[in-house]
């Protein structure tokens, strides 16, 4: 069933539906999104399994389950359902595996960052990088606008569609599938919060296994693709594994290597101060321009790697 020139040619055929078309907003208004409808499943066991009452070891337990019944509940269905289709059918995959990347999406929210510092300044840029971090704009200034679009535009590419795609090209769209509700589950309960520090351990760990190839991937497209590579190698062999996450570190420290920028380093979520390393060792002082040239060295990551899956399938079927 995980026929792999199939799941090969499926992640590469999904990374070029997405980038062209993207997810239809008519789609989205009518039926949402898959991603939507995984979380109102991670809501679900989340008010059901996790009970403030319950001990930390409990709850984790609670937690490790609720994982469990998301990955059943999600990728169950599209095992069965790449298991049940015969060889012409199962190109009608290509749809559900596309749904679940964000090249485009990526793409648009953060050249709308820049649009924003150009057309408004600072209250424009602030307003459009609101939708693509977590952290309070209110804190940024100009530079740290930018800095943080350039930033998210760098830990997506490894999050939204790398390793996406990769899990795709591994197991087709039941991988995907499974990425995508894990990586989900950590985005809404896999935090250090009194509520969620238990529960979402399985969530948060997981999703850092998961994730681990794709961003020495990611990294290593980011750095190839372009002028400044020895710097972006260099700023990832010195300052990835000092990022406080073990997988974030390694496409921003090439972003920052490769545009001669620094990145990451101290930020303010809500009102809370996060220390954390530097990524690079270039100016601070990130601009609009500087969005700009990460979005093109962005797209030809991209490229690479759809080139990367073409390459891969035509081994795998010579």
């Amino acid at each position: 069933m995980f026929d792999l020139p199939f799941c090969l040619a499926l992640a590469w055929a999904a990374l070029l539906l997405e980038a062209a078309a993207g997810y239809p907003a008519a789609l989205l208004r009518a039926v949402g999104h898959p991603a939507m409808w995984m979380g109102a499943l991670i809501a679900w066991l989340d008010r059901a399994l996790n009970r403030p009452a319950w001990p930390p070891a409990i709850r984790r337990a609670a937690g490790v389950v609720a994982v469990l019944v998301l990955i059943l509940a999600t990728a169950g269905p599209a095992w069965a359902a790449q298991a049940a289709l015969p060889p012409p059918w199962r190109a009608l995959l290509v749809l559900p595996a596309a749904s679940l990347l964000a090249q485009r999406s990526l793409w648009t929210h953060v050249a709308a960052v820049a649009e924003g510092l150009r057309r408004e300044g600072l209250a424009g840029g602030r307003a459009a990088v609101a939708h693509v971090v977590g952290r309070n704009p209110a804190y940024l200034d100009e530079a740290g606008v930018s800095r943080a679009a350039i930033e998210s535009l760098a830990e997506n590419f490894s999050d939204a569609v790398v390793a996406p795609a990769l899990w795709c090209a591994a197991l087709g769209l039941p991988g995907i599938v499974l990425y995508k509700a894990v990586n989900t589950a950590d985005s809404m309960i896999g935090h250090r919060t009194p509520r969620h520090a238990a529960f979402g351990w399985a969530a948060a760990r997981l999703d850092d296994v998961l994730n681990l190839p794709a961003s020495r991937l990611s990294a290593l497209l980011l750095a190839l693709t372009g002028p400044g590579t020895v710097p972006a190698l260099r700023a990832v062999w010195r300052d990835a594994g000092r990022h406080r996450s073990p997988n974030a570190g390694w496409p921003e420290a090439a972003m920052a290597g490769a545009l001669g920028l620094r990145l990451n380093g101290p930020r303010v979520y809500g009102t809370t101060r996060v220390e954390d390393a530097w990524m690079g060792e270039g100016r601070a002082q990130a601009t609009a321009e500087d969005i700009t040239r990460a979005l093109r060295r962005y797209r030809r990551g991209c490229a690479l790697l759809v080139l990367l899956l073409l390459a891969a399938w035509g081994a795998a079927t010579g």
